[in-house]
């Protein structure tokens, strides 16, 4: 550390060397508040939220296992000095645990809400740089007296020492690592005090203040050097510099009592003989420890749903032995016709709980429970093999588990079209893979799932909150808005949502998981300063989430590769622990496509032509959200014109194409609702457009595209398919329209219509539509076909002609309909053969009027048709579940459709799920204003 100081005590006496360095080392001083956003309104006021009821307590979790929840109290050091336990803490803060120091001081009244407008400014960039000090209390619980008892901590960050009664426990490093404390000779039989000093990280840098004039800054800066944390809380383009970069105890604190023999880490291999899936042979794994003094005899035992299997061991004193459970030694472990775990849209998310359980005699020491999914990941990619180049391979981790890592990626090469692809390692039988002659996708990698080809279509997550609001409450309605926008892939960006409850919403939705560790991009992020620290976080990580079906990938780096020490480690690390799952070294490049752009694209055929190639892990488009989200991240007077308050909240200078665009093509927006009605129209068409695209070439040239991002961390006005308060606007409707499995489209290179199967089932019979409209909803030409629908597959129907007497703005529209009659996909797009592609001739069609009526009801869901009962076109039809008296939105609330377009006279039957909230439903739209529909009671 201390030769780093030096190193830039240097470099910033050398500011004309290091000036030319393509290295982000970040601000070398924080900016002048003259150069700092400006807001047309004061700071918002800190506001004391009601104190949370009762003092210290233990949650029993189950199994011996008790969360320490409650009555937790925090302060800086500065304020308690060095020993925590001297003095009452009755004038500390109430913590919030699981939570970030910030999240406490919000609550406290100490600081407004750094979400809304620029009030993140007014914290201090010295929340980060001090040391803070946790304290609470607890009581062994009668029942677990005279036990081993083991403090847990299931994250912390950066760095923290533990204290108990006194007494120095022990040190955690780093936000992934877990904290695993034998307190058994420390606790006491009354109160017991425990105290955790946090310590920040290292090198936490100075965050840019975004604004019109200075941009969006430089992504991250020094943190990047400390590896397992958060990095982007330093401040990337997407979040601002978060103050206390994410500080605290984030996850749970725990007791576990035990006998003191524990299981430690079990897990579960599950092999499908594919493509045969009527059966699957399970392999489970555990360490178990004796932590007496005493030579034990050890009955370990499991149980999966009605299938039992145990042994017996001897151990020493003081000592670990790894148990394994194989189906070769115990044939009940070799399960006919399992139910499979499948990504959203393929089939069931199915389920299963093994119960393992350790101890000596009849008595159980210790119980653990955990869930897993019976499935089997496979990769297609292209390798070299010896002297062969460019081999196109499959290989499934799980059948190739006792080769030890198959690929070197040290030994990578650069083909002429800038892909890179690694080489099979010396000495790797043949048998760990097999070749193919498929080169259609070459050199490109491709997920298999069971044995079937999964085309990925999905997002990145940044970070799932920019404070760390990580309870399932609010995280899983995110997942649900994913699942029913028929994505089926979240990549975890630089690994920033790695806890339990984001896999686990993973695996109950279906969505596969692209994981990355924590290094950003090479050649421009600084590196990693403290590598077996980064090691060290990445192996608890595997070990603890490995039995999560959702995982498919381990990525070492963001857009680039670790150092050649690091990537040897990691590779070999998770061929050892998991050996399950492929190891990429990198997000970009070697076996997949280069990143972005991250622009709004002016001619979306280009997305056709330049850019459907292989799998792409980042391309993103502006999304600016609704009037309303606006107004609910910022005051009115920073909400029009736009201003410094936007690009805080990201709408720095990429977006200016972005503005561009919705003034050209929609006509120069009067105010903040105007802005807002039409940017939807231009957010719906760049989403649907993102994913057509690659939808146009499945598994003829694409394999997988994930948006950057799908989610947004905070308030934001730029990547993201919905808002952070849950409002669903144009991109999400726009994603949800390009994924759906069975989807109609138009190819607008070649005006080819296709339609897309993403289900495991061919269709037959199926009519296709094609039909155009004017601008006023009079048909003037339709053209229909049967067609058959392989599955898995895109299938080219007809082209497409296009009449003279079409209006310069009109509608295309493409359906298709099953052997019953039954809709199965609608696709509207408004074109427009007007000069630069203008649409403001629609700006003259006069208002339209809808009416609604609820056809059914079950439970929480509700059925209404919407009918458009004027002589024009209803366009960009957006619906809101809002409170009865306030008309305030009610989020998250689910509608089965939105911005879509009613002709005159059409109808369209929507669904709502409301999760047992009540209102009115609305309707607005880009020539309907603000109308009540139907009541919800």
């Amino acid at each position: 550390m201390r030769r780093f100081l030096v190193f830039l005590l240097i470099w910033a006496s050398l500011p004309d060397v290091f000036g030319q360095t393509k290295l982000n080392w970040g601000l070398r001083h924080p900016q002048e508040p003259a150069e700092w956003p400006v807001s047309r309104v004061a700071s918002g006021l800190s506001t004391a939220r009601p104190r949370k009821a009762g003092g210290p307590g233990l949650r029993h979790a189950g199994d011996g296992t008790y969360v320490i929840e409650g009555g937790w109290k925090l302060a800086p050091s500065s304020m308690v000095g060095e020993d925590p336990f001297a003095g009452s803490p009755d004038n500390w803060y109430d913590a919030i645990v699981p939570g970030t120091i910030l999240t406490t001081l919000v609550h406290e009244g100490v600081f407004p809400d750094p979400y809304y407008g620029i009030d993140n400014l007014s914290i201090p960039d010295t929340l980060c740089r001090t040391d803070w000090w946790y304290r609470t209390s607890f009581r062994i619980p009668p029942e677990e007296s005279g036990r081993h008892v083991r403090l847990l901590f299931d994250g912390i960050n950066y760095r923290a020492d533990v204290w108990l009664n006194g007494r120095w426990i022990g040190r955690i490093d780093g936000a992934f690592c877990r904290g695993d404390f034998d307190v058994t000779g420390a606790v006491a039989e009354g109160d017991n005090s425990l105290a955790v000093r946090i310590l920040p990280p290292p090198n936490p840098g100075i965050p840019h203040e975004q604004t019109l004039a200075s941009g969006a800054g430089a992504n991250g800066g020094l943190l990047c050097l400390d590896g397992p944390t958060f990095i982007s809380s330093e401040g990337w383009d997407w979040m601002p510099g978060i103050r206390d970069r994410n500080m605290g105890i984030w996850q749970e604190v725990r007791l576990s009592f035990s006998d003191g023999i524990r299981i430690i880490d079990p897990r579960i291999i599950t092999d499908l003989p594919l493509p045969d899936t009527t059966s699957v042979r399970i392999t489970v794994k555990a360490t178990v420890e004796n932590m007496t003094a005493h030579r034990r005899r050890v009955r370990v035992s499991g149980d999966i749903e009605q299938v039992h299997f145990e042994q017996e061991l001897e151990m020493a004193p003081r000592s670990r032995t790894e148990v394994s459970f194989t189906p070769d030694e115990y044939g009940q472990l070799e399960m006919r016709n399992p139910r499979l775990w499948w990504p959203n849209n393929l089939g069931r998310q199915e389920l299963y709980y093994l119960d393992l359980k350790a101890g000596a005699g009849e008595r159980i020491s210790h119980a653990v429970r955990t869930r897993f999914g019976i499935r089997e990941y496979s990769y297609e990619l292209t390798a070299d093999v010896g002297s062969r180049r460019d081999v196109r391979l499959e290989y499934s981790p799980t059948d190739a588990m006792g080769c030890g890592a198959v690929f070197d990626n040290l030994k990578r090469r650069q083909r002429a079209d800038r892909i890179q692809v690694p080489a099979v390692r010396d000495g790797v039988a043949s048998s760990a893979y097999s070749e193919s002659g498929d080169r259609a996708l070459e050199p490109y990698l491709v997920l298999k799932v069971n044995g079937v080809r999964l085309f990925c279509r999905g997002g990145n997550w940044g970070m799932d909150d920019a404070m760390k609001h990580v309870s399932r409450e609010h995280l899983e309605p995110y997942f649900r808005l994913h699942r029913d926008a028929h994505v089926n892939m979240i990549r975890n960006w630089t690994g920033e949502s790695t806890e339990e409850v984001f896999y686990s919403l993973c695996d109950e939705y279906g969505m596969v998981v692209f994981n990355d560790f924590w290094a950003s991009t090479e050649g421009f992020n600084l590196d990693v300063a403290d590598e077996p620290l980064f090691l060290a976080n990445a192996t608890d990580v595997v070990r603890r989430y490995r039995n999560h079906p959702s995982i498919a990938f381990w990525n070492a780096r963001n857009e680039g590769f670790v150092s050649d020490w690091l990537e040897m480690r990691l590779n070999d690390m998770v061929a050892a622990e998991d050996g399950t799952r492929h190891y990429q070294p990198n997000s970009r490049f070697l076996n997949l496509r280069p990143s972005g752009p991250w622009n709004y694209m002016k001619n979306p055929v280009n997305y056709y032509t330049k850019l459907a190639r292989g799998f792409s892990t980042e391309l993103g488009t502006p999304s600016v959200p609704t009037a309303e989200s606006m107004l609910a991240m910022m005051a009115p007077e920073d909400a029009w014109p736009i201003g410094d308050v936007w690009a805080y909240h990201d709408l720095h200078g990429g977006q200016k194409e972005y503005c561009r665009a919705i003034a050209d093509k929609y006509g120069d927006p009067t105010d903040l609702k105007d802005f807002c009605r039409k940017a939807q129209m231009i957010n719906y068409d760049s989403h649907r457009a993102v994913f057509e695209a690659w939808n146009s070439r499945m598994w003829t040239g694409t394999s997988g595209i994930l948006l950057w991002m799908t989610h947004p961390a905070w308030p934001s006005t730029v990547w993201q398919m919905y808002s952070w308060d849950y409002e669903t606007h144009g991109a999400y409707f726009g994603v949800r329209k390009a994924c759906e499995p069975l989807h109609v489209q138009v190819n607008p290179v070649d005006s080819t219509v296709q339609v897309v199967n993403a289900e495991l089932r061919a269709r037959s019979g199926v009519r296709v539509v094609h039909q155009l409209y004017d601008m006023y909803g009079k048909l003037v030409s339709s053209h229909s076909r049967r067609m058959a629908l392989p599955a898995n597959r895109v299938t080219d129907c007809f082209p497409v002609v296009y009449p003279a007497q079409l209006t310069d703005v009109y509608l295309e529209r493409v359906s298709m309909y099953d052997s019953q009659g039954r809709e199965l996909s609608l696709n509207d797009y408004w074109r427009s053969r007007a000069p630069g592609g203008s649409f403001r001739d629609i700006n003259a069609l006069m208002v339209a009027t809808l009416k609604a009526r609820v056809t059914g009801r079950t439970n929480d869901r509700f059925v209404f048709e919407l009918r458009n009962v004027s002589d024009v076109p209803a366009i960009a039809l957006k619906l809101n579940l809002r409170e009865p008296e306030s008309g305030a939105r009610i989020l998250p609330a689910c509608f089965s459709d939105g911005y879509f377009t009613l002709l005159p006279g059409e109808s369209r039957t929507i669904t709502l799920e409301a999760d047992g909230k009540r209102g009115y439903v609305s309707v607005e739209g880009y020539n309907v204003p603000g109308q009540k529909l139907v009541w919800i009671k």
